[in-house]
């Protein structure tokens, strides 16, 4: 059958069944097992209004235990046991083998350092956009060309950028923008400029930014309690490793020996090819954080700004003192959902690089062990981590929501 034919045939079936489904077991339930007739007419139409709510609510319910409950289950029993032993149980065996792993690790820093970058860069870019665009004439055309990502798979984006990062063979003409870009470089003051100070300048400004979190983090609190300070001590020692490691960085780049008018394979380069990889998928999201953080700044009370304005505050306080402050819940919500996108990246990286030259992903490590190693054990173990580490985000989430309801 034809992919389009069959595809309609799937939402006419798909569509049909549910109007079917609700209108039948509504009859069901009124005409047969509570008819609101005779002597308990009255009884009978309260039970049947306590039982509707169920009656909708179980294809949902039905659906989540069939597709998220059912294989959470089945992944933690195939983390504990050995397929190629006859499913016999072998405890924390693979969680062992996987913890043992180099590629592992190295997935788990790199997942780390995508957690840094990509939400922080997107929640940015996308407050930055949302802020400028409606301050021009043409804000919604911009507002949709920004957007515009979002309709495109990751999959394609991966593709777009990898033709902006190819490489050609040296005295051929480069395809890839970067490249060509790149040779115009020739190692003059202009070089120096672009690709030493500014990168510097931009890691010293990050680098302030950090200490300044690290600065808020460690001071005295008004009702202090010792998980909080716990939690803040971490923070702030974080906060304090992201310093350390951006002066080195700086250092690294001052230092640096460029090799100008050579065509670089840019996803090959190890570290730096990650930062290549988060570009795509912050070029997807900022359009994401802008729809939602415009909204917000839509919400704002325009009392408060007039008064900051009579009061002498420039543009610059308005915005980080009075706008940013009103709209911190949902920069946060962007943050934490931007966050969950991020954990379970897989598409980018396996379109891109495949995990190769220390690009490797969780979720790319898991695929590799599940369908490439046939190793069921140690993919289902990496699976059960990445459930981990986006279960607390998700549980607050859904507090922090159910919190604003109230």
């Amino acid at each position: 059958m034809d992919a389009a034919l069959l595809g309609l045939v799937t939402v006419v079936v798909g569509v049909g069944g549910c109007l079917a489904y609700f209108y039948f077991s509504n009859l069901f339930l009124d005409k047969v097992l509570f008819p609101a007739s005779g002597p308990n007419a009255g009884r009978n139409i309260n039970r049947a209004n306590q039982i509707r709510p169920w009656l909708f609510l179980f294809p949902a319910i039905f659906a989540l235990g069939l597709y998220l409950g059912y294989p959470v289950v089945e992944t933690l029993r195939l983390s504990l046991t050995d397929r190629d032993a006859g499913g016999a149980f072998i405890g924390l065996a693979n969680y062992q083998q996987m913890f043992g792993e180099p590629k592992f690790w190295e997935a788990m820093r790199n997942n780390m350092l995508w957690l840094i970058v990509v939400p922080a860069a997107s929640t940015a870019f996308g407050l930055l956009s949302a802020q400028l665009t409606d301050r021009i004439g043409w804000g919604s055309i911009a507002k949709s060309l920004i957007f515009m990502p979002m309709a495109i798979s990751f999959v394609g984006a991966a593709v777009i950028f990898k033709l902006i990062y190819d490489t050609r063979a040296e005295g051929q003409e480069q395809i890839g923008i970067l490249n060509a870009v790149w040779l115009q470089f020739e190692g003059g003051v202009g070089s120096f400029l672009a690709l030493k100070l500014l990168p510097a300048l931009a890691l010293l400004a990050f680098a302030a930014l950090a200490g300044w979190l690290a600065w808020l983090m460690l001071r005295p609190l008004r009702r202090p309690t010792v998980p909080m300070w716990i939690l803040r001590g971490i923070g702030a020692a974080f906060a304090a490793w992201l310093v350390i490691l951006s002066l080195g960085a700086i250092v690294n780049i001052i230092g640096a020996d460029l090799p100008y008018g050579q065509p670089q394979t840019w996803l090959t380069i190890p570290f730096y090819n990650n930062f290549f990889l988060m570009v795509v998928l912050v070029w997807i999201q900022t359009g994401f954080a802008m729809v939602i953080l415009s909204a917000a700044l839509r919400g704002i009370p325009e009392e408060t700004v007039e008064a900051a304005i009579v009061d002498g505050a420039s543009p610059l306080q308005v915005f980080f003192k009075i706008k940013v402050p009103q709209i911190m819940p949902t920069i946060v919500v962007v943050w934490t959902t931007i966050t969950l996108v991020v954990l379970k990246v897989f598409d980018i990286v396996y379109a891109m690089t495949n995990g190769q030259w220390e690009t490797q992903v969780l979720a790319n490590y898991m695929f590799d062990k599940l369908f490439r190693a046939n190793d069921w054990g140690v993919g289902s173990a990496s699976a059960i981590i990445i459930m981990l580490l986006v279960s607390p985000i998700l549980v607050w989430n859904v507090w922090n929501a159910r919190k604003e309801m109230r």
